[in-house]
């Protein structure tokens, strides 16, 4: 399929191929669902953290002696059913993540890709590069061309002056062609990629 590329100035600058094994695919709900779950669960800290019984610092005596009182069987205050006693299967510290074959998160991502064509949500782009780090010129360029929720990916490096003007304007990414990731695709409006972009897409899924 071919795809008209744009400056940042709003003018044609010819026109990309995309492959159909990346771009035109029918996009799979399950597995973006897959993906994104996968990708949420590696960024959870699962730093919650009860003590347990045998973490309080608290006596361990026996609380009054076992018989003659009338009163229940007790031993240690550290127990769960005392205030100030342990958390009885409370939560530990431990990794949220699971496993995803390495083929499906490829697949993903093309799918993510295809998703982004059919809803007609894919723009590409001549350059994302600025001659100023002016984050005021970077919102008018934006503004005529749409770019209100926007994922941007350029090749392996951004330019410096364009990520700097980039970074303050809200609801804007920026991503090297390395960080391009099927949530971040997902959770914006817009997916734009420069020309660089494009090829090291193409070379990558070869």
């Amino acid at each position: 399929m071919d795809l008209t590329i744009t400056t940042l100035e709003g003018k044609d600058a010819g026109k990309v191929k995309l492959s159909e094994e990346i771009f035109g695919l029918e996009p799979r709900d399950d597995i973006l669902q897959r993906m994104v779950r996968y990708q949420l669960a590696r960024k959870q800290q699962g730093t919650h953290k009860a003590k347990g019984r045998s973490e309080i610092a608290r006596t361990g005596a026996k609380m009054y002696k076992q018989k003659g009182t009338g009163r229940a069987r007790h031993h240690s205050a550290r127990a769960p059913q005392f205030r100030g006693g342990g958390k009885a299967h409370g939560p530990v510290v431990h990794s949220h993540e699971h496993d995803l074959p390495k083929k499906v998160r490829a697949l993903a991502l093309r799918h993510a890709l295809s998703a982004k064509v059919k809803a007609s949500e894919l723009i590409i782009i001549d350059d994302l590069a600025s001659a100023d780090a002016k984050t005021k010129v970077l919102v008018s360029q934006f503004a005529k061309l749409g770019f209100e929720n926007a994922l941007l990916i350029g090749g392996a490096e951004i330019d410096a002056n364009f990520r700097r003007a980039a970074s303050n304007i809200p609801n804007i990414d920026v991503l090297p062609i390395q960080g391009i990731n099927v949530y971040d695709i997902l959770r914006r409006g817009k997916l734009v990629l420069s020309k660089a972009a494009v090829e090291a897409l193409e070379e990558r899924f070869k």
